[in-house]
């Protein structure tokens, strides 16, 4: 499996708002990111209500 198409920043930027490490980043499946970042997003969405 190839690592994502991301450029460095944004791996650091999601390393961090997902508490892991960046190169768990840069090889975890593309339908698991998209699926933590939703989960960020509803998580965001919560708090400011």
């Amino acid at each position: 499996m190839r690592p994502l198409q991301i450029s460095a920043e944004t791996a650091q930027k999601l390393a961090e708002s997902l508490n892991v490490p960046i190169e768990q980043i840069m090889h975890m499946p593309q339908h698991i990111l998209i699926a933590k970042l939703a989960e960020i997003e509803k998580k965001q969405a919560e708090d400011k209500e």
